[in-house]
């Protein structure tokens, strides 16, 4: 089943209360493949990996179809240091 890039946000920010996500999608519509950034209270004081597992429990049954999938997760804090350029 494809998946379109706004349903993989609903379900990032649902799941994550994230306070931003966004999703690239990088499959030329075949929602197969897709790069995203969220940023989230529920990453802080967690490694990497704690991360990136937190983000595929949330889309376990998607990632079963999806062929790619590249994520960037991010603090708050993390978040406003990368904008401004410091991060």
């Amino acid at each position: 089943m494809p998946y379109t890039a706004e349903y993989i946000k609903n379900k990032l920010v649902n799941g994550l209360n994230a306070l931003h996500v966004e999703v690239i999608d990088d499959s030329d519509g075949c929602g197969a493949k897709f790069s995203v950034t969220v940023v989230s209270d529920a990453f802080k004081n967690k490694p990497l990996l704690q991360r990136h597992r937190l983000v595929n429990s949330i889309l376990e049954d998607e990632l079963k179809d999806i062929h790619a999938f590249s994520q960037k997760t991010l603090t708050p804090e993390q978040w406003e240091k990368q904008k401004e350029g410091t991060g």
